[in-house]
């Protein structure tokens, strides 16, 4: 297999290996999977809200900071029900943080903020209003959540909404959404992507903080049993069906909906089921239930067998390499 140099504007700009950053997941990204994913090359993320009480996530930076001089991000939810964003901010920023993804409000502050330290902010976004925002903001890069992405995927299919964002925008765009297959990342780069965001494909990983039976559902899911739920954050996100999710429904119950869109009562009724779905996403995570739920994206059919973070950017590398040579025997 011949060894494969990829450069791209987000490998320039991070100065990194491989355009590849191991996605922020709620409960999966530990302090081992950020190390590994970026000693592997890529950038290695973490939800800052994985780490409860705010001491934890404090030792968690010194920890990463201390076991690899490679880049290593943070995720922040930027919306009011997160009361914790400017000190995780500022914690990060303190310990020498090199990038953030934003998710789920205005990244205006975090932006501002970070580019005092020369820190890279990249924006989840699923449509190119958003994208134009948080680029007139001053983001470094956006995610473009297509469909078929684990948690909040975005309602477009990635085949359009890459090389429609390429040609409206100025930054670089990183491709999220379906992606566990290293001839799935040369397609990104070839509709226009300058990397791209693994996420799923790190739940079946020796790293990964969750359960053993989690990690095995990923491997033993198909496409067809990926379905999307309103129940566990009040948005539309993507999970494993099983029959308790089948049980629970797709949408809010009508009096939670009803409330959650009345001016009067979303800011109280929002962060709630926030809180709610989170708990009972942690509970699925990290200890077996009948009341499970596993968040995941539909690349789950691409994945066969749980590996270590370093294994699985060495598949990827060999896949990409793979298809890569497919090409080449096909243009003349």
């Amino acid at each position: 297999m011949k060894t494969l140099t990829v450069t791209t504007s987000l490998t320039e700009l991070l100065k990194i290996q491989y355009p590849i950053f191991a996605a922020p997941m709620f409960l999966v990204s530990n302090e081992d999977l950020v190390v590994e994913a970026s000693e592997a090359g890529g950038v290695g993320f973490f939800p800052s809200l994985n780490f409860r009480p705010i001491e934890n996530y404090e030792k968690a930076l010194k920890n990463i900071k201390a076991r690899t001089k490679k880049p290593i991000g943070v995720n922040i939810i930027v919306n009011k029900s997160n009361v914790r964003q400017k000190e995780d901010l500022h914690l990060a920023l303190d310990n020498g943080v090199d990038c953030f993804i934003t998710s789920l409000g205005s990244p205006r502050e975090v932006i501002a903020e970070a580019h005092k330290i020369g820190a890279k902010v990249f924006c989840d976004v699923t449509n190119l209003e958003h994208a134009q925002k948080v680029q007139d903001m001053g983001a470094d890069g956006v995610i473009a959540v297509g469909s078929g992405a684990g948690g909040h995927a975005g309602p477009i299919s990635p085949l359009v909404l890459i090389p429609w964002l390429k040609e409206r925008l100025t930054i670089p765009v990183i491709a999220a959404g379906g992606i566990s297959h290293g001839s799935q990342i040369v397609a990104a780069l070839a509709l226009g992507a300058d990397g791209v965001s693994v996420g799923t494909r790190f739940i079946a990983s020796r790293e990964a903080s969750v359960t053993s039976d989690y990690k095995q559902a990923v491997v033993n899911a198909t496409p067809e049993q990926i379905v999307m739920t309103s129940r566990v954050s009040g948005t539309p996100a993507a999970v494993i069906e099983n029959d308790y999710v089948k049980k629970m429904g797709a949408d809010l119950p009508w009096v939670i909906e009803t409330l959650k869109k009345n001016p009067l009562t979303k800011k109280y009724v929002v962060p709630l089921i926030h809180l709610v779905g989170m708990k009972t996403l942690e509970k699925s995570a990290t200890k077996a239930s009948w009341k499970t739920v596993w968040s995941a994206g539909q690349s789950v059919g691409l994945i066969h067998e749980i590996l270590s973070t370093r294994e699985i950017f060495d598949k990827l590398l060999q896949e990409m390499a793979a298809a890569d040579s497919r090409l080449e025997g096909i243009w003349k």
